[in-house]
């Protein structure tokens, strides 16, 4: 009787543990402009079931004219930039690091492969886009903002 609750809490503790959410999981970070050093919005990250990220803007904290999503393409074309997915398919590949994800830039509308890393903190995410090759890119670092 004892080995057999030993194993079920083990187990369960075993599972719980597998079921953690990431840590980027429900945090939000303030995307900063990497020419102007600007911020422009407020994103937050969501996990599937499977251990997929994603990110979609919450807030537009930059003063523009344009507050849609003019140069997007396909479902949010002209639609607000307040609710646009811009990161797709992250995944964790390391302790910090993410990779296979896309992220699509709103001013020009065109997606990007991302990576990005977690600081050892957990107060900024350095994100890198490019095509191609990842040195061909450019970086962000946004700011942890809860």
């Amino acid at each position: 009787m004892i080995k057999t609750t030993l194993s079920i809490l083990g187990l369960s503790l075993v599972s719980t543990l597998a079921l953690a959410a990431d840590p980027l999981h429900g945090t939000k970070w303030k995307t900063i402009d990497d020419v102007t050093k600007k911020p422009l919005s407020v994103v937050q990250f969501t996990e599937t079931s499977n251990g997929v990220l994603s990110a979609k803007i919450v807030d537009v904290l930059e003063d523009s004219e344009s507050q849609k999503c003019s140069k997007c393409k396909g479902k949010f074309y002209n639609k607000p930039l307040q609710g646009i997915q811009i990161v797709t398919g992250l995944k964790k590949t390391g302790t910090r690091s993410y990779d296979g994800g896309k992220i699509t830039d709103p001013k020009n509308g065109k997606t990007y492969s991302f990576n990005a890393k977690l600081s050892e903190d957990g107060k900024t995410l350095s994100g890198r886009g490019y095509i191609g090759v990842s040195a061909l890119g450019r970086s962000q670092t946004w700011i942890r903002t809860n």
